[in-house]
């Protein structure tokens, strides 16, 4: 399986086409600092996603940034994404290497310990803990884990899968990125802090500057 770099993973959720085509959006994240680009879309219908996922592989084909399809194993596949971002009530991880592959990246998010205990068993390259702070991105129907719950979730992966890259997700803002980093994460997920703001090329680079520092001065 290969290994996730996920120092700074950009969602582009299906509710920005209002700002601009999120194959656009994408490349700018990639080409500025993401780590690894994620496509999530709740409400549209599974040919308009696929035709989506289809322009945002295309558009970062140049870029080397591995992109994943949030939920929907048969649009990934379609598109030619790099792989999938699973959730508690999609394919579980197992099935979905069946069919996907060794190559193909699966990441799983992470909400509790039982999650947790479930993803350490899974075969899956990455996990994403949260949501740790409140959102607007996305109605969470569970309450924030807040920090200490990410640190103690963290540590569970820690105990178990120590190479296994844990991300946080979830109202992360540039100082949110330090506090998760020196909580352990490996790095962090975001929509709004790259994408709502006026220059998303220059927040995407200022967010993965702080995660480096972040990351720099945790391993001291």
């Amino acid at each position: 399986m290969p290994k996730v770099d996920y120092r700074l993973n950009a969602l582009v959720d299906a509710r920005l086409g209002d700002k601009a085509s999120l194959a656009d959006l994408a490349r700018i994240a990639a080409l500025n600092g993401a780590t690894l680009i994620q496509y999530r879309d709740k409400t549209s219908s599974t040919r308009e996603m696929i035709e989506q996922a289809r322009a945002i592989a295309a558009a970062l084909a140049v870029t080397g940034v591995p992109f994943v399809v949030n939920d929907r194993i048969d649009v990934a596949f379609a598109a030619g994404a790099d792989g999938v971002h699973l959730g508690r009530d999609d394919m579980d991880a197992a099935t979905a290497r069946s069919i996907m592959g060794d190559t193909a990246i699966i990441g799983l998010t992470v909400k509790n310990e039982a999650d947790a205990e479930t993803a350490i068993a899974s075969p899956i390259d990455y996990a994403c803990i949260g949501g740790v702070y409140e959102t607007l991105s996305k109605h969470n129907p569970d309450p924030p884990v807040g920090l200490e719950g990410f640190a103690t979730l963290r540590a569970t992966f820690l105990a178990a899968k120590p190479d296994l890259p844990v991300g946080a997700i979830a109202g992360i803002s540039a100082q949110r990125a330090a506090e998760v980093i020196a909580a352990g994460a490996d790095g962090v997920a975001v929509i709004s802090t790259i994408f709502a703001a006026v220059d998303p090329a220059a927040a995407t680079r200022e967010l993965r500057a702080c995660v480096e520092k972040a990351l720099a001065e945790s391993s001291r």
